[in-house]
């Protein structure tokens, strides 16, 4: 006997015991298809969601749409009005900028602080931020809009913003002026003492 039909006797052997499928049955059952989530699974989400908002400090819960045509703008108290002004019209360089345009609302969520924070970390002042704008109060670009306002507020990094000037982007993009990092503060403080001494 060869080797070949030794090894083909062992197949046998081992295929003894294997019934054929059902005649007309080609592929396996899946079982029924399942339409709504179990509740180990809603609450699986839930929790993610939970950790999401308290990892990244922004909240998608209920928002005030913002009318479309309305600029944005807040500044922290403390912040003079000159300082937003000169940062609608550019006065500031932009050092950044991050584009959200057609992203998903959830991905804007994370990206936003990220960007911030590193941002600040790397000693930058004014960033501007593309998020385009809807004709509609309830289009995806104005709701991203209005949830824009609400979570750059929120960010403790944020002393303001204001929607940029038609050569900048117009009412679909937002100048932000940044705190000043420690670093930065440090040596501002050392510029002016060198001038005093």
């Amino acid at each position: 006997m060869t080797e070949s039909q030794r090894e083909d006797l062992d197949f046998r052997a081992l295929m003894d015991d294997v019934q054929p499928l059902r005649s007309g049955t080609d592929r396996a059952d899946p079982g029924r298809p399942r339409t709504d989530p179990s509740e180990a699974q809603l609450a699986r989400r839930q929790n993610a969601e939970a950790e999401d908002e308290t990892r990244w400090g922004l909240s998608n819960d209920f928002v005030d749409l913002v009318p479309p045509f309305d600029p944005l703008e807040w500044r922290r108290d403390g912040i003079q009005r000159g300082v937003v002004e000169r940062l609608r019209h550019g006065g500031y360089p932009a050092q950044a900028s991050l584009h959200l345009l057609r992203r998903p609302l959830e991905e804007c969520r994370r990206a936003l602080p990220v960007f911030v924070r590193e941002a600040r970390e790397s000693d930058l002042r004014s960033v501007l931020i593309v998020h385009g704008r809807g004709r509609e109060i309830d289009s995806a670009a104005n709701v991203l809009r209005s949830y824009l306002a609400k979570w750059l507020s929120a960010l403790e990094e944020v002393q303001a913003y204001t929607s940029a000037t038609q050569g900048d982007g117009g009412i679909g993009a937002t100048w932000v002026m940044l705190r000043k990092s420690e670093r930065a503060r440090a040596a501002n403080r050392e510029r002016q003492q060198k001038r005093r001494g």
